[in-house]
């Protein structure tokens, strides 16, 4: 069977309306969750082959609930196959209501529309009913529907590749255009740097004091200056930095003893990201050297770095990359293969061994008002995933 017999246009939107209703921000996944264990068993998903990991008890209190994972046997040998999307949505989504406009489905009022990531939960959902249903002869399968997506990459970084049953390749989706094949992506770094002075009285012996907040003032400016603020290009080398976050003092006529300030750098080089993490680094200890009280007492600066995500690149010759630009052909597609500057759950499961393609299925936009599902671009999508679950490969 034809995956544009298989997949009913209909069929596939009436997923997609559904879930794009129902409330799922990061940590609270629960009602997303049910309902595509409902949709699973309704389409005659065995209940025993669903199942949630540990992941939110690992993870803390703020996560109700796991990683929804199902797993099938194959009706033929192969090495099996993950599919994935993320079902958590941004804060921007609180009290989205998704509407039909002509090809599109946008939000009602000033919200983002729930389109990343519901257009990967809907399109799983969607090819996983028609395989089931047009009992398509397919390799073992896993579908995993991830946890905290949008605030860390947490359900992927949490779960495990044995709960999945060992996949030899994974298919994420979280993207567009569905002919765009995503190979590879950046990897990033997150830092804090806590800055210490000394309090005085900001009116009557400002001189006593040692400013914190002059020294992160001067620490970003001393960044930036030296071209490691924003876009960076040296060479063939490029990366981003920014300093996001900034706290500190309790008023104004103290002088700031205290100022925390967190940002990230990212890279596809993971020399290069070390190099812009350390000029950080090295322009937070140089600031903080730099102001000092009448008594010549400095600030001092604790810096510390975690790695959020590796960048990697599958190369053209990967099995993973072969079978998704084989399907996207067999569903009338002209795929290319592209590498991202954002963060995947891909990123993760590489780290863990799963070599992982990124694909889309119609979302645009994301993170903004303006967030919008293509319907003809998610429809495809849903066709390439029905495809890349059954072929040979």
């Amino acid at each position: 069977m034809r995956a544009t017999d298989a997949i009913q246009g209909t069929r596939a939107i009436e997923h997609l309306m559904a879930l794009l209703r129902i409330e799922g921000l990061s940590g609270d996944e629960r009602a997303v969750s049910d309902e595509v264990r409902r949709r699973l068993v309704a389409a005659g998903c065995p209940r025993s082959a669903i199942r949630e990991d540990d992941a939110a008890r690992r993870l803390g209190e703020k996560f109700h609930c796991g990683n929804l994972i199902v797993r099938w046997p194959g009706t033929r040998s192969g090495p099996r196959r993950l599919f994935l999307g993320h079902m958590d949505t941004v804060p921007l989504c609180r009290g989205a209501v998704p509407v039909r406009r002509g090809n599109r489905v946008v939000a009602r009022g000033a919200t983002a529309v729930r389109a990343d990531n519901r257009t990967a939960v809907a399109a799983i959902v969607t090819a996983a009913e028609a395989l089931m249903r047009c009992d398509a002869d397919h390799p073992p399968i896993t579908l995993l529907f991830t946890i905290a997506e949008e605030i860390g990459l947490y359900g992927a970084k949490a779960v495990r590749p044995q709960d999945l049953g060992r996949p030899a390749m994974g298919f994420n989706l979280d993207s567009g255009d569905p002919s765009k094949i995503i190979i590879g992506a950046i990897g990033a770094s997150r830092w804090t740097a806590m800055v210490r002075g000394r309090s005085s009285h900001a009116g009557m012996h400002p001189e006593r004091g040692v400013s914190a907040m002059l020294a992160a003032a001067r620490a970003i400016e001393r960044a930036a200056s030296g071209g490691w603020f924003g876009r960076i290009e040296q060479g063939s080398r490029c990366g981003t930095a920014n300093a996001g976050m900034i706290c500190g003092g309790e008023a104004t006529n103290q002088v700031t003893d205290r100022v925390e300030v967190r940002g990230e750098c990212r890279s596809h080089s993971r020399a290069f990201l070390r190099r812009i993490v350390a000029a950080w680094r090295r322009a937070f200890e140089q600031a903080a050297a730099s102001v000092r009280n009448v008594h010549g007492e400095r600030a001092s600066v604790v810096f510390q770095e975690t790695s959020d995500y590796r960048a990697f690149r599958l190369p053209a010759g990967h099995p993973a990359v072969r079978l998704a630009m084989r399907a996207a052909k067999m569903v009338g597609m002209s795929p290319v293969a592209e590498v991202v500057n954002g963060g995947l759950d891909a990123n993760p499961l590489v780290e863990k061994g799963i070599p992982t393609v990124t694909l889309g299925a119609g979302q645009h936009n994301a993170h903004s008002v303006d967030e919008y599902v293509d319907l003809d671009e998610y429809v495809a999508g849903c066709r390439l995933l029905f495809e890349l679950m059954r072929a040979v490969g």
